[in-house]
């Protein structure tokens, strides 16, 4: 039997899962989707679980429908862990070398990373780091292009970022599919699972961010050199637009959502006055991404641009307004090809993008290694804690 993964995304709006079998094709392995299940969510905010009997409940009918198509129980999967709980923090530490012949060995880069995390320690409390990346390493205080290893020096100095979670966030998730029957087998961040579909080497390489709006949040993952240089996750997103409509327009949740979709016709509102509503929601949105680009030294420096995916990227203005705002060339998030589907939805790229993660014998780059050891080493912490 060819070896299957499975990706859970548990959104604010849904709950996806994904199933996905290994195919050969070329010298490649690649995911051929096979089955899919969603789910209302119940119990969330923000990304935060605030009932686990309801995001439970969701999370077994949508397990319930990827099982009924492959006529098998799923037991274990690769998970996202999104919400405003994600914040990142950067830090620098120095070693000194060694070794007696001043080689770079892989012992002082890690002891360089430890020394960074030392750095904000203080800033961890009730955190938990899910992924440590380095960004930029110096050798005697000249910056290391390529592979650090093997070379002289006497101190080497590390730029690392780290992405964090709330300890108790990544507790309750995991929790609740594991009281459904699933094995949690690793996690990243829902905004890093959403880029291995959603973009390309080459938009990776050159610097691009990617931008995902979602039912109650708004996420950013930027990347330079085909590494994520920043996460960030705000607590907004398409469910603000709909409540604006409706208080706008004095009219209920329901006719504003099919309203903001374009699904409601005849209406006698003023086209001017919903556009303008929208318009409104959608600049504070992309005011933030322009601020965290500043913050980070990336305003208008990202060639590739920003690239626009989730459940809120269908707003027709949201193009134009970003290119305005940003000053970035930009698009949205087309469909997208996984062997065996074509997806045209971009709420569903971070469950396609987990099953890709699973999948992956390769590293994509670097990064992916430390990636995987260190998601481990964070399920064997929280499960010490688990009933």
């Amino acid at each position: 039997m060819s070896r299957r993964t499975v990706g859970i995304d548990i959104g604010s709006s849904q709950v996806k899962v994904v199933v996905a079998e290994e195919v050969q094709k070329g010298n490649k392995h690649v995911p051929k989707i096979i089955s899919t299940g969603f789910a209302e969510s119940r119990g969330l905010r923000h990304g935060y679980i605030i009932n686990s009997s309801d995001v439970r409940k969701s999370l077994e009918s949508a397990l319930t429908q990827a099982e009924g198509a492959i006529g098998d129980r799923i037991k274990g999967a690769y998970v996202a862990v999104g919400g405003v709980g994600l914040e990142e923090f950067r830090a620098r530490g120095e070693v000194a070398i060694s070794r007696a012949d001043l080689e770079l060995t892989d012992l002082d880069m890690e002891k360089a990373a430890q020394e960074a995390e030392r750095a904000i320690e203080k800033k961890l409390l009730n955190r938990k780091i899910l992924h440590a990346i380095p960004l930029r390493y110096r050798l005697d205080g000249e910056e290391v292009l390529g592979r650090p290893q093997g070379l002289k020096g006497n101190k080497l100095s590390v730029d690392m970022l780290f992405i964090t979670t709330l300890e108790q966030h990544l507790a309750d998730l995991i929790a609740v599919i594991e009281d459904a029957g699933v094995s949690v087998i690793d996690v990243t961040p829902a905004p890093l699972a959403a880029s291995f579909v959603t973009l390309t080497r080459a938009q990776k390489m050159t610097g691009c961010v990617l931008a995902n709006i979602g039912a109650e949040t708004l996420s950013l993952a930027v990347f330079e050199n085909n590494t994520p240089i920043s996460v960030k996750v705000f607590p907004i997103g398409a469910s603000d637009i709909t409540n604006d409509i409706a208080l706008g327009l004095k009219i209920s949740l329901e006719d504003a959502e099919q309203l903001k979709r374009g699904t409601l016709l005849g209406t006698g509102f003023s086209q001017k006055r919903l556009d303008d509503i929208i318009q409104a929601r959608l600049s504070a949105m992309l005011d933030l991404i322009e601020a965290h680009l500043t913050r980070i030294g990336k305003s208008g420096l990202l060639p590739a641009g920003i690239i626009i995916t989730g459940g809120g990227s269908g707003l027709a203005t949201v193009e134009d307004l970003a290119r305005n705002i940003l000053k970035l060339p930009t698009r949205r998030a087309g469909s997208f090809a996984i062997e065996g589907a074509r997806v045209r939805d971009g709420a569903w790229a971070v469950a396609y993008g987990l099953c890709i993660w699973g999948m992956s014998n390769e590293p994509e780059s670097p990064l992916k290694e430390g990636l995987r050891k260190l998601s481990t080493t964070t399920l064997n912490f929280v499960r010490r804690f688990l009933p």
